[in-house]
């Protein structure tokens, strides 16, 4: 790669020769500007305002525009004039904590490497110092005429120089916040939250520019003699106004597990278990409940058969309206009651003890209906 700059790292008493070299690159695809009707090139012309006359570079100087429009000349003989210690030296003014540098202030970033060999004992000098403190340095240089301000790391085996912005030029964020108040919900931040776990990391290395590669594919299907490509369809789900954050929220992670071919969590599916064993445990004392009725409503039944069957054996010369009620009667009776009990008890969900004595009850009150052919014995033996 080739340098841009050569100069030395002061590291205390020690110098450390240096090449500045660029540690990024623009992939942008870059266009030209032409006459549309016939496809010229347009290019920029260096005029001078006073005179209308073309200049060449060799003419051009640099002046300072005063705030009524006074253009002062400044040569490059005033300006190498400057005291400037760190016109050909990155200076180390201080060790900080990689936390302590704003992300905001970060700018251009480059590889310094070691130039020559002498220079390789103390550039691993000061390598290893750094990661060994996990610290960065904070240092001083200039470049392209003006002093600015760096930040050093390791970036594998390889020092590193961030440019930074000064402190002052960091423009403070007044009027960027929500000027409303807003509340945030825990269920919304649990969401979130659940989003970003879903979303996950991702490898850097993995992401690239889609944009400039469609634009790569239309320059080549044009350059072919072709249309270029089509257009591609609007997207229907996005922009608008999001009425329900939580919808919106929801929808957002089941759309990443459906994009990451995942389904549902084990911890998930514990949960709709648990709830599922949580309805089936409420539900089986109704279960018994009902059971239990049907057995009850057939003793009520049994009894009464048993009743009639040992009245009518002694009653042989009974009239046969008395022996027709006995049987239209009682069984009838017994399902009206048996199904007024049954509907009775269903909702009402009592407990066994309140069954039991349910069903004492009902035995002490069925023999009261089978006295009546009773008292019509021994009317008939008097006779």
């Amino acid at each position: 790669m080739r340098s841009i700059w050569n100069g030395a790292i002061s590291f205390g008493l020690v110098s450390i020769p240096i090449k500045l070299v660029n540690a990024t690159e623009s992939h942008s695809v870059s266009f030209r500007q032409i006459h549309i009707e016939d496809g010229g090139r347009i290019r920029y012309k260096k005029v001078c305002e006073l005179d209308g006359e073309e200049v060449t570079q060799a003419e051009i100087g640099k002046a300072y525009e005063d705030a009524d429009g006074t253009m002062i000349p400044i040569t490059d003989e005033d300006l190498a004039a400057l005291p400037l210690p760190t016109a050909k030296t990155i200076e180390i003014v201080a060790f900080v904590g990689a936390g302590e540098i704003d992300p905001l202030q970060m700018d251009a970033a480059y590889y310094l490497s070691a130039n020559g060999v002498p220079a390789a004992k103390p550039y691993t000098l000061l390598r290893e110092a750094l990661k060994r403190s996990d610290k960065v340095a904070v240092a001083k240089y200039a470049l392209r005429g003006r002093e600015r301000l760096g930040m050093l790391r390791v970036v594998d085996d390889v020092i590193a120089m961030h440019g930074l912005l000064w402190p002052d030029e960091i423009r403070a964020p007044e009027g960027v916040a929500p000027e409303t108040q807003v509340t945030v919900r825990e269920a919304e931040l649990d969401l979130a939250d659940a989003l970003m776990a879903t979303l996950g990391e991702v490898d850097i290395d993995s992401l690239h520019d889609d944009y400039r590669e469609a634009v790569e594919e239309m320059i080549a299907a044009k350059a072919e003699g072709g249309a270029g490509v089509a257009p591609a369809e609007p997207e229907t789900g996005g922009g608008g106004q999001v009425i329900d954050l939580m919808a919106a929220l929801e929808s957002s992670v089941r759309a990443a597990k459906e994009a990451r071919g995942e389904k549902a969590g084990a911890s998930e599916a514990s949960e709709a278990r648990e709830a599922s064993e949580a309805e089936v445990t409420e539900l089986r004392p109704r279960k018994r409940t009902a059971a239990a009725v049907p057995k009850e409503t057939g003793a009520k039944k049994s009894t009464a058969r048993t009743a009639a069957k040992k009245t009518a054996a002694p009653a042989r010369k009974s009239t046969a309206k008395t022996a027709k009620t006995a049987k239209s009667t009682t069984p009838a009776t017994t399902k009206a009651t048996a199904t007024k009990s049954t509907a009775k008890k269903a909702p009402a969900k009592k407990t066994p003890e309140k069954t039991q004595a349910k069903k004492a009850t009902t035995a002490k009150k069925q023999p009261a209906k089978s006295q009546t052919p009773k008292k019509a014995t021994p009317r008939k033996r008097s006779a």
